[in-house]
């Protein structure tokens, strides 16, 4: 899949001038990250539950991010990721880590298993995913090398508790044992297992996604007992629930903590704290409390602004690397080669758009910006409904071209309510103005230069553990036929 930069990049937040930071260092959904260092680089992976699929992003600095490879692109592990019924199910909070030579990813899905895969390079090809254990209510799965040898993995069970750990093959694959119980807390999940002077150290999330704090266990022996501290918690700052997150140790010294915060709409946001350490116990933040700006972490020299890519020209052959489908692709109803320069999107027959496959996908990034892309709607058939849209939880909010039995509407429904436009032919431009602080709204426009809104303002909410999302859509409520064409798909981050 290609990659492609945005080219307005003057956001208040991340990297800034001077050497400082802002946080968030990454203002969007990534979700449950983990971050491992490998020499001078660091990679990242997050949940993205039942949107596939899972991305690898790559940093130089812990600050500017950008995506360079996915695990894998669809789920077969069960029939709801395909009949899109596996809403809020799919990758829950992942691991990455590096050991003699290979990259290993880990997570669970709530109702199938343990799963893993292997690449020798971050940016892929991921080997196809190994069921290394058939099993429900399974959560947050780490690996863990010794320096003996012997291999582990830690997790969670549902409900967030209690923190067990397994003896594990070393190449990863299978499990040895039923496990150890280590830990009992207080919603106690997100295990993360390092070892450092000596002492076996826990890194976990406790008291939920909105409100909790950040915990450490330490212990001489991987299967305790443990002391426990808390190392992380909002205190005097407006960063509720700063916590679930990864702990990195640079070549400079440094270590540092990535963490999410959630945030509501936009999702579960990045956050990275300096990490210092006092009598063998990590102390996160400043004193134990979340920074705001901070200086840029010691990797030796200064790097680029970059974000995670946004906008797509659709004139490759791939996808860019930040579409995700909504549940499992159908990838024979979806093409970029049929009508060069263009994503083709053939209608499957679906009753609503949370049922509507090949439903195109990306996070939003930051509260403010505008999204436009261009629809060419003449093999658009009866019954079919096509059009950019907000994945917002339950809440249907689009603006689109709908297929009647005499030519084509232009409709939105935003706010629970359908306003109806003019009858079109052809080409239209749609845009969407977000605000998530104000009001999101949408227009079009029949030349990409004057547009005219339609619809009221959207009604974003956070809903399946994800925030909202922008997406490209085409349907047909009638029968399997029909296709929408898309093409300059362009967000512009404010």
């Amino acid at each position: 899949m290609k990659m492609e930069q945005n080219a307005k990049k003057d956001y208040s937040w991340g990297d800034l001038e001077n050497g400082l930071f802002r946080n968030p260092v990454l203002n969007a959904d990534y979700s449950d990250p983990d971050v491992i260092r490998v020499n001078e680089d660091f990679y990242m992976v997050c949940s993205e539950f039942h949107y596939m699929g899972m991305p690898v992003l790559h940093s130089k600095d812990l600050v500017n991010w950008t995506i360079i490879g996915r695990v894998y692109d669809a789920l077969k592990n069960d029939p709801v990721y395909d009949n899109m019924s596996g809403y809020a199910k799919g990758s829950w909070a992942p691991s990455i880590r590096f050991n003699n030579g290979t990259f290993f990813v880990y997570f669970c899905t709530p109702d199938e298993g343990l799963y893993m895969s292997t690449a020798k390079n971050p940016a892929g090809p991921w080997e196809p995913l190994h069921e290394v254990k058939r099993v429900a209510a399974w959560e947050d799965p780490c690996p863990f090398w010794d320096d003996d040898g012997n291999a582990y993995l830690g997790h969670s069970t549902w409900g967030a508790g209690p923190i067990i750990i397994h003896k594990m093959s070393p190449d990863g694959k299978s499990l040895l044992d039923d496990g150890v119980i280590v830990y009992v807390g207080k919603v106690a999940e997100g295990t993360k297992i390092m070892k450092r002077n000596g002492y076996y150290y826990l890194s976990i999330p406790e008291g939920g996604v909105q409100v909790g704090w950040q915990t450490v266990l330490r212990s001489k022996s991987i299967y305790g007992p443990y002391e426990r501290k808390v190392v992380l918690s909002t205190g005097k700052t407006n960063v509720n629930g700063p916590h679930q997150g990864a702990l990195v140790e640079l070549e400079s010294g440094e270590s540092w903590f990535m963490h999410f915060q959630d945030t509501g709409a936009l999702g579960r946001v990045c956050h990275l704290q300096p990490v210092k350490w006092v009598d063998d116990w990590p102390v996160m933040g400043c004193d134990g409390e979340p920074v705001n700006v901070f200086n840029k972490p010691n990797v030796g020299k200064s790097y680029p602004r970059a974000l995670p890519q946004a906008s797509d020209s659709f004139n490759s052959r791939e996808l860019g690397l930040q579409w995700q489908w909504n549940h499992n692709p159908v990838n024979e109803n979806w093409s970029l080669t049929e009508c060069p320069g263009y994503l083709r999107l053939r209608a499957m027959q679906a009753e609503t758009l949370l049922k509507a496959k090949n439903t195109l996908t990306q996070k939003l990034i930051g509260g403010t910006g505008t999204v436009t892309v261009e629809m060419n709607f003449k093999s658009m058939q009866p019954g079919q409904l096509a059009g950019l849209a907000f994945l917002a939880g339950r809440e249907e909010n689009w603006i689109g071209i709908v297929g009647k039995d005499k030519g084509f509407a232009l409709e939105a429904i935003t706010g629970g309510v359908r306003y109806h436009g003019p009858c079109l032919n052809g080409t239209v431009w749609l845009r969407a103005s977000i605000c998530l602080a104000g009001e999101t709204r949408f227009s079009f426009s029949l030349d990409n230069q004057s547009f005219m809104a339609l619809g009221g303002p959207c009604n974003l909410c956070p809903g399946f553990w994800k925030g909202a999302r922008i997406a490209l859509f085409s349907y047909n409520t009638l029968t399997d036929s029909g296709s929408a064409d898309f093409r300059h798909f362009q967000y512009d981050i404010n």
